[in-house]
């Protein structure tokens, strides 16, 4: 964690120097104020400028790395951590081909609990909300073309029945995946029912309206 000592005639001037030498914006700082000014004996002798300590903050992305990195190991599975930015979103994608199955767990909670956490680990002290998605060898990529597989598919059956078919319980980023991938046919109408984590979303036949 790197960190400076600043002078200046007073606090404020100290610390506008050290953040200015550092390059960064008082959110990106921890100060601590080492000696308070003084104006020593006839405004001369003695004189004391103000002296503060200015660390630098991890950034989100240095400590939810960080995270993940020690709860791997603390799981003993050999994982690497990359991150990218996509659409304002901070994402960290973990490669462990050995050990996906085991990150990701049963219908992906053991992923989503990671994500919960990561999410909370790298927003705290924020003064401004950081999205952070979590991902595992691309498994929501393919969960997701999956989901939309499955609700096409689905979909044409509901039109030949005109009926309606219940899907199984899903997470809220499942759901909406459904949602979004069906809202263009003109005779399906989807939406949820239950209580989460038992929430699940009917695709039903809608006779189009004359």
């Amino acid at each position: 964690m790197k960190s400076i000592v600043s002078k200046g005639k007073t606090i404020q001037e100290a610390i506008t120097n050290g953040l200015a030498e550092l390059g960064i914006s008082r959110e990106q700082a921890d100060i601590n104020v080492l000696d308070e000014p003084q104006d020593g004996f006839i405004g001369i002798f003695g004189k004391q400028l103000a002296r503060v300590e200015i660390i630098v903050k991890d950034s989100v992305t240095d400590v939810v790395k960080t995270f993940l990195e020690n709860i791997t190991e603390a799981m003993k599975i050999e994982a690497t951590v990359t991150t990218r930015i996509e659409d304002d979103i901070l994402i960290f994608e973990l490669s462990s081909p050995k050990s996906a199955g085991i990150l990701i767990g049963k219908k992906g909670q053991t992923l989503d609990a990671l994500q919960y956490l990561a999410s909370l680990v790298g927003n705290k002290g924020q003064q401004k909300y950081v999205r952070i998605a979590l991902d595992i060898e691309s498994y929501r990529e393919k969960r997701k073309r999956s989901l939309m597989d499955l609700a096409d598919r689905i979909a044409l059956n509901v039109e030949k029945s005109r009926g309606k078919h219940a899907l199984e319980p899903m997470n809220p980023y499942e759901r909406k995946v459904i949602h979004a991938s069906l809202q263009n046919y003109r005779n399906i109408a989807t939406y949820s029912i239950g209580d989460e984590p038992n929430r699940y979303v009917v695709i039903e036949y809608q006779r189009e309206q004359v």
